[in-house]
């Protein structure tokens, strides 16, 4: 059986690594993607179309990691509980707020599927992703050989000083 033709592991890892956190008395939480279609929290919460959600069993009510998505109701700001239902595909972390421990989940194809059937550009070819080193000391005119890119020469003679500043 291909890989593509098997269910998808973010539900089974998710459950297994929640169960594992709170097991060594951790406090589990889930980052989500708040752009993936199906997702209901109060988006108010969410920064740079992510949200990073506390699912402790002292934090959430009704809480369900189902297989096809996690279900809770939370209290968000002290504020009056509220249901929050985060999809598997928009799932992309799970991780202990003490010390980081945790893991981030690879795409799935059937959840790439999915994603790319909700979303407006996938009639548009992929293009290739280019990462380039930024040097932010060095305005964005700069160029590599400029004669700025020199440090200062070392001052010659006398003895190194401190002053007093007050």
């Amino acid at each position: 059986m291909e890989v593509t033709q098997l269910s998808p592991r973010r539900p089974y890892l998710l459950r297994a690594f929640y169960e594992w956190l709170l097991d060594n008395q951790l406090t589990p939480h889930l980052v989500a993607d708040v752009t993936v279609d199906g997702v209901m929290m109060p988006m108010e919460f969410a920064r740079d179309g992510q949200i990073v959600l506390n699912i402790a069993p002292r934090a959430v009510t009704n809480l369900t990691l189902g297989n096809d998505d996690v279900q809770f109701n939370a209290r968000f700001g002290g504020g009056v509980p509220r249901q929050v239902v985060v999809p598997m595909a928009a799932v992309l972390a799970v991780y202990a707020r003490e010390n980081g421990a945790g893991t981030m989940f690879e795409p799935e194809v059937a959840y790439e599927q999915l994603t790319r059937a909700d979303d407006d550009s996938a009639e548009e070819p992929a293009t290739e992703t280019v990462m380039s080193v930024i040097d932010g000391a060095r305005p964005d005119n700069a160029q590599a050989g400029d004669p700025e890119d020199e440090p200062p020469p070392p001052r010659s003679g006398g003895r190194p000083s401190l002053r007093v500043v007050k």
